[in-house]
């Protein structure tokens, strides 16, 4: 077993998904997509320092709207011959991606408030009209 000074000594599930906020089920669910792999022990699941780091780069993905095959792809091509270069530059092409399209979900809902406020004036308008005309 490698030594706590290391950093790599082994989590059990139920401490991964304490430490991450996620369920068991959560977790399971990833090893069962292959994003992670931890070391089997009979039925106790192992999860070392690289796990965590890919648990850690899955959620991170998810909170910010990446699906979880662009996350997939982005952590596996860490291991990729160019390593890091090819991952940086895909991260970068799919950051732009998504920005762009967080920018235009912005665009509409900010759209949709003015529109609601065009609406509610209209509505209060007819209102105080229908309350000076009884």
């Amino acid at each position: 077993m490698t030594s706590p000074a290391s950093g790599d000594e082994p989590w059990t599930i139920a401490r991964v998904a304490d430490r991450f906020g996620v369920t068991h089920r959560t977790v399971r669910h990833y090893e069962d997509l292959g994003l992670i792999t931890p070391e089997r022990r009979g039925t106790q699941r192992l999860y070392h320092r690289r796990d965590r780091t890919r648990l850690d780069l899955v959620l991170r993905g998810k909170r910010l709207g990446f699906p979880l095959e662009e996350i997939r792809t982005i952590i596996d091509l860490f291991d990729a011959p160019r390593g890091r270069r090819t991952q940086l530059e895909y991260v970068l092409g799919q950051i732009d991606e998504r920005r762009a399209d967080l920018e235009q979900r912005l665009r509409d809902v900010q759209d949709a408030i003015a529109e609601l406020g065009r609406f509610e004036g209209t509505c209060r308008s007819d209102l105080e009209r229908l309350d000076h005309e009884a």
